[in-house]
């Protein structure tokens, strides 16, 4: 039989509240630390990519989101900068949620901040600094890193 190409699969939330995203601060997780990113992971075995950015975020940032106010808005096949790894992201966006925004886990995420569209930091993952641009020009698929 043929071997059959793999990826490696990964949901982001890009949260928007008065033309700002939510980004976090990465710490010691050995990828990209010190720079912005979102709220984003890898999919479990049999989860789709809307239960994941839900589970995701109620496990870093502690809200709960609503699956029928999700929107996919980017797709993104990356090469990883780091080895020969393919990626596959799925970008939603909620303008809605349920609770209080809470770092939940701060031994990964040093803060979360809101930056305003116009000025995200120079500090960025860049696969999610292209996402999030091509988000806010309605792009709505990207490559990265080919």
């Amino acid at each position: 039989m043929k071997i059959r190409h793999k990826n490696i699969v990964a949901s982001y939330l890009v949260l928007i509240k008065d033309n700002k995203v939510l980004l976090s601060k990465r710490q010691n997780t050995g990828y990209s630390d010190g720079d912005y990113s979102v709220i984003a992971g890898h999919l479990e075995p049999g989860e789709t990519f809307t239960k994941a950015v839900i589970r995701e975020t109620k496990e870093e940032a502690g809200i709960d989101l609503d699956q029928d106010k999700l929107v996919i808005v980017h797709i993104q096949h990356c090469k990883s900068d780091i080895n020969t790894s393919e990626r596959v992201h799925v970008y939603f966006t909620a303008k809605k949620w349920k609770g209080k925004i809470i770092n939940k886990e701060p031994e990964k995420c040093k803060h979360f901040k809101w930056f305003d569209f116009n000025h995200l930091p120079s500090n960025m993952v860049l696969h999610v600094r292209e996402a999030i641009l091509n988000i806010k020009k309605n792009v709505f698929y990207s490559e990265q890193g080919w």
